[in-house]
């Protein structure tokens, strides 16, 4: 009875799977990798705000001493202040993400039939698919941000010290409502320009590297997981290392409400934001949390195309040049199918 019971979950699953629409697998596959890289490394995200936004008792003690501050004041779950709304965030971003980069790409390919396939295709499909999922799940990364630059002063403690005065955040509703309330729906996308700016080439970049680091595998051998994981690693870095600066600067502009980020003044723009970093806390602040940041880049995007690939092979999606005929063949039958009434 028990083996009947099994069976029958499993054809309905299975069932469930095949009747999806293709759009709909992208997006399950997107969210899972978004989820999951994104809570592995959530410690080294915490500290890596707490470095862009120059909470001075943790700029000063570095990465080992911020870890064990952290410990110290707030215990193990510090290290995820801030990780429910970054997944919260993360899962819609990634599956807008992963599917809508699969979608431009297919309309890219369907629309110019003659263009090449080679990484540059991939390279104008990610940044595309990158702004799109910015501009929808950005104000979670604002509160994700928010949330993640308060400090606990200690374990028993309920308050939330601000060396400021400045709202208290007590979850992510309550952050969304108070910054509704004080600036409306502009200041839920507080700093969402430098975030386009560097999403575009960065998204873009991340799908580049990938799918070309992945051009020189065999075919027979492109599942495989250390293939995903070395590709996806340096993916990762290069594209990230091409645009952080804009990353420190949208952080800065994200917290102004909380501190004064760039020396008591509060920038228009980001390219006044960007200039005032520069002439009042250096160059070098525009590279703050960048050795952090290769940390937690090498594990979350290997791990996010590395699950993306996984998910997508378990959902059974189609490979992109199956899908890409399969339209073409329906396009074609339609056609002829209105021709010949």
């Amino acid at each position: 009875m028990a083996e009947r019971r099994d069976d029958h979950r499993t054809t309905v699953s299975d069932g469930i799977v095949r009747s999806m629409p293709v759009f709909a697998k992208e997006l399950v596959a997107g969210g899972v990798a978004g989820g999951v890289a994104k809570t592995v490394v959530a410690p080294l995200e915490r500290v890596k705000i707490l470095f862009q936004t120059r909470r001075a008792e943790f700029h000063s003690v570095g990465l080992l001493g911020s870890f064990r501050k952290i410990l110290q004041t707030e215990g193990l779950l510090g290290f995820y202040r801030g990780n429910g709304a970054s997944v919260a965030r993360i899962v819609p971003y990634a599956a807008l993400h992963y599917m809508a980069y699969e979608q431009y790409r297919r309309w890219i390919v369907l629309t110019f039939p003659d263009i090449g396939r080679g990484p540059v295709l991939d390279l104008v499909a990610g940044s595309v698919a990158g702004g799109t999922a910015v501009l929808f799940t950005y104000p979670l990364d604002l509160v994700r941000t928010k949330l993640a630059y308060q400090v606990v002063d200690q374990p028993s403690v309920k308050t939330i010290r601000q060396s400021h005065a400045g709202p208290v955040y007590r979850g992510i509703v309550d952050c969304v409502s108070k910054i509704y309330k004080h600036s409306g729906v502009r200041g839920l996308y507080q700093g969402a320009a430098p975030s386009l700016y560097g999403i575009f080439p960065y998204a873009g970049l991340k799908f580049f590297f990938y799918e070309e680091m992945r051009s020189f595998v065999p075919e027979e051998h492109k599942r495989d997981i250390t293939v995903n994981l070395v590709s996806g690693s340096v993916a990762g870095l290069l594209g990230q290392t091409l645009t952080y600066p804009l990353d420190v600067v949208r952080r800065q502009m994200q917290v102004q409400t909380l501190a004064s980020s760039v020396d008591g003044c509060k920038a228009k723009g980001t390219m006044e934001s960007l200039i005032l970093i520069v002439q009042r806390q250096g160059w070098k602040q525009l590279f703050s949390g960048l050795s952090i940041n290769y940390l937690k880049v090498v594990p979350s995007v290997a791990i996010g195309f590395t699950v993306y690939d996984a998910m997508k092979s378990w959902l059974k999606v189609p490979s992109r040049e199956e899908k890409t005929v399969e339209i073409v063949t329906e396009r074609r039958a339609t056609n002829a199918s209105s021709m010949h009434p």
